[in-house]
């Protein structure tokens, strides 16, 4: 009897931790450009990037989000700021996700004075922001997150994009290292002497 007694309780236990985890946990599916082949063609020419992102987990509801970046140049942060605040937003309706299912867009470009021009799409506002940049076409925005080796938990800040310049060696151009950066994202910079880029904090709270 002592014997069954133990196993339940280990089984039980493990049951619950695995019922905690998974509700702590948020999975995130993205997507790039457009189905269309006519509008993927158009924001190729332009310059554009898009992309769908979409967050899933049990406990969304009733959260708010707060996204925030940081803009590196030549290895220092040198300025930190807030994108959007749910919380902070005085219309009560805009505060909150009212579903299990979190979706947003961002759309971005180069500008012919340029800036790096971003739009955030949420799912009933929008806001815009600009942020000064060098003069090169080789700006990419990139899903940190995607790699899989960046948890998403409730109440904890995780890297999600980074909108970057390629590092040069043996006269090749390389990006790669930003998805498998992990938590040193922030010294990508200094690592391999990356002149600019940006990089977008989230967090569900």
């Amino acid at each position: 009897m002592k014997k069954i007694l133990i196993i339940g309780l280990i089984l039980t236990s493990s049951f619950s931790f695995s019922q905690e985890k998974e509700a702590s946990e948020i999975k995130m599916i993205s997507d790039y450009g457009s189905d269309n082949s006519e509008i993927r063609d158009i924001l190729q020419i332009e310059g554009i990037e898009y992309m769908k992102l979409s967050f899933i987990g049990k406990e969304l509801v009733d959260k708010g989000f707060h996204l925030s970046v940081k803009e590196i140049w030549n290895g220092e942060i040198k300025s930190e700021g807030t994108i959007t605040n749910s919380k902070k937003i005085p219309v009560d309706q805009f505060q909150k996700i009212n579903d299990t299912i979190f979706n947003m867009k961002v759309i971005s470009k180069l500008t012919n004075d340029n800036k790096l021009r971003m739009t955030f799409k949420y799912p009933q506002f929008s806001t815009t922001r600009e942020f000064e940049a060098i003069k090169t076409n080789d700006y990419s925005l990139r899903n940190v997150a995607e790699a899989g080796s960046i948890d998403i938990n409730y109440n904890e800040t995780f890297y999600l994009l980074a909108y970057i310049l390629p590092y040069e060696n043996d006269g090749a151009k390389y990006y790669c290292a930003v998805e498998s950066s992990g938590d040193n994202i922030e010294n990508l910079g200094k690592e391999f002497g990356i002149e600019h880029y940006l990089i977008f904090e989230m967090k569900f709270e």
